[in-house]
């Protein structure tokens, strides 16, 4: 992931392998990672039951709050492509009970149709 890229508020793809290691503790019974997507020191987590949220806080990271959406309680997202001007793309996440989408950005060479195909796939079971 580039720097600037984060400083932008945007997320990159990374290996999901090293993700599902890493968070293998909070993962549930025959629960894989399809998906991940980091953003300075946060993740978006797509596994085949749920959204995961990992938000490090604090200057050393070591309090982290982890966010448990299941595809069940998505009620719709939309995707809007990056453009010749702009240099991000953009998911949107419709939860259930929440007036206001979750907002995400992602990089310019992010396949954000890659994004939409595995949310789509959960969330239309």
């Amino acid at each position: 992931m580039g720097f600037l890229d984060g400083l932008m508020g945007n997320a990159s793809e990374i290996n999901v392998a090293e993700i599902e290691k890493e968070y293998a503790k909070i993962l549930a019974p025959n629960e894989r990672i399809e998906k991940a997507y980091k953003l300075i020191r946060d993740l978006f987590i797509f596994s085949n039951k749920r959204l995961i949220l990992v938000d490090k806080q604090g200057v050393t990271g070591k309090k982290v709050e982890y966010h448990s959406i299941p595809y069940k309680s998505i009620t719709h997202f939309s995707i809007e492509t990056a453009g010749n001007f702009d240099l991000d793309a953009e998911l949107k996440i419709w939860i259930s009970g929440n007036a206001l989408p979750l907002q995400k950005q992602f990089n310019k060479n992010l396949n954000i149709y890659e994004l939409q195909s595995v949310l789509a796939a959960y969330v239309l079971k």
